[in-house]
């Protein structure tokens, strides 16, 4: 396979990763990535934790380069993605929560200024009860945003990145950064 620009982009967004630094509040760690879906691909999961004890939400980055392209995707980039967090009963029994799930999304590309096109995804609502010895246990309710996008310009790759733990963040319920203002990051895992 021989070197594209495209493989340029890619190698920069990665070396850009190793070495962002996110808000606190957000842990992330590189993965091997899916191997089979293209060419190229980088995964990176994220975690919020508030407390040593407590993952509030959950989710996992990856960017696919396929140099020559893929119809489907209708360019050479795909951003996927996944976040999974914790929410309370009332929010789950509210039945905008996908509308209200898949806005949380289309604004953190938004407000990450990530410009993009052919996005697809789901919003999926996770309710556990407990039964048998398990009564007494609290139940449960998660929201999963599943989306996937083609970012437009191969040079803002890290917009989207950013993007993905906007959501991270709204999904969790963090209050939202004043804008310039940086939060204090953490070690990287």
């Amino acid at each position: 396979m021989k070197f594209t620009k495209y493989d340029k982009y890619f190698d920069d967004f990665v070396l850009q990763m190793e070495t962002f630094v996110p808000r606190s509040e957000i842990e992330l760690e590189e993965v091997p990535a899916p191997q089979k879906l293209a060419p190229r691909a980088y995964a990176v999961v994220g975690d919020v934790a508030l407390d040593e004890n407590d993952d509030v939400a959950t989710g996992r980055f990856v960017l696919l380069l396929n140099p020559d392209g893929e119809d489907a995707w209708d360019g050479n980039f795909r951003c996927v993605t996944f976040v999974r967090a914790a929410i309370d009963s009332e929010m789950a029994s509210d039945p905008m929560l996908a509308e209200v799930g898949w806005s949380w999304f289309l604004e953190s590309l938004s407000k990450a200024g990530a410009e993009f096109r052919a996005p697809s995804g789901t919003v999926t609502r996770v309710a556990s009860k407990s039964f048998g010895q398990l009564v007494g246990t609290d139940d449960d309710s998660e929201i999963e945003i599943r989306a996937s996008w083609t970012p437009t310009e191969a040079s803002q790759l890290m917009l989207h990145a950013k993007a993905w733990m906007e959501l991270l963040a709204v999904t969790s319920g963090l209050s939202p950064l004043p804008e310039g203002v940086s939060s204090l990051g953490q070690n990287r895992r």
